[in-house]
């Protein structure tokens, strides 16, 4: 089953995994709605949803760039309503934007806490409920969301308890949507890599990890695509980590997707080794 035509909101999609995810679609003729914060050049962070809206047109794609915070509910809403204004509906949201702090609790303040709450798990309950109108419309509505698989093993919260709470809270969401409208025929799941990504997110873990043992966004991307192109009725209600997702389709070699081949890759939180 192909994108082209459908509608994709896909949030925090000014770069990294979220731009990769709608560059991918864009090579469906998909119509990509770039729904993220950053509207001017960051000094350290690359794009701005300008940047990626040109690079998905020139891949053959309409874009709507949106600068939105997607802790604000009206804006939120605003923008849903207006990119189903311009497309003539919504077929499909990836609920992709993130804040990260892999901190302890004495180490995280509560501005950072409701940081990550905010858009973590409050965003992707907001966004999610202001497209499921939409959705219940399409002829092939998936929510996708780029959350881990549930997993009450202490170690996942000994060190960063708050983080690992709003994803969870993100999880948790698909737990619970992909059952409660399931009936409605609309596919809720969750994708999470197996290995870690290279991506902005990075730098925010010091030299803990580096890019050359790394997988590139693609992989994340190739999956999500695997996803978004079937059937929602049959297929709702799953974990799905990338390189699963892939083999099932078929794919035996990922050296292309490291970006250094000869390297040891790093598996990812959330992923038991």
């Amino acid at each position: 089953m192909s994108l082209r035509g459908k509608t994709l909101f896909i949030t925090g999609a000014s770069r990294g995994i979220g731009l990769a995810i709608a560059l991918r679609a864009a090579r469906d003729c998909a119509n990509i709605v770039v729904a993220a914060k950053t509207a001017e050049p960051h000094p350290k962070l690359p794009g701005t949803i300008y940047s990626a809206a040109e690079a998905i047109r020139q891949a053959g794609a309409e874009a709507l760039p949106i600068a939105l915070d997607i802790r604000d509910e009206r804006a939120v809403g605003e923008a849903v309503r207006q990119a189903a204004g311009r497309f003539g509906g919504i077929d499909i949201l990836v609920n992709n934007a993130s804040a990260l702090s892999l901190t302890g609790t004495l180490a995280t303040p509560a501005k950072r806490f409701d940081l990550m709450m905010d858009v973590n798990l409050r965003g992707t309950y907001v966004c999610s409920q202001a497209c499921l109108p939409y959705l219940a419309k399409a002829e092939n509505p998936h929510i996708l969301t780029l959350s881990p698989p549930l997993d009450l093993d202490p170690r996942w919260f000994r060190t960063h308890l708050a983080y690992t709470l709003s994803k969870y809270g993100m999880s948790l969401c698909v737990l619970g949507m992909a059952e409660e409208f399931r009936q409605v025929g609309i596919a809720v799941n969750a994708l999470w890599p197996r290995t870690v990504i290279n991506t902005a997110a990075l730098a925010l873990l010091g030299d803990l990890v580096k890019p050359q043992n790394c997988r590139k966004p693609d992989i994340v991307a190739d999956a999500a695509y695997a996803i978004l192109s079937r059937p929602a009725q049959s297929c709702s209600g799953n974990f799905f980590i990338d390189e699963e997702v892939l083999k099932s389709a078929g794919v035996s070699d990922f050296s292309s997707y490291a970006v250094d081949p000869s390297a040891e890759l790093y598996t990812d939180l959330f992923i038991r080794d």
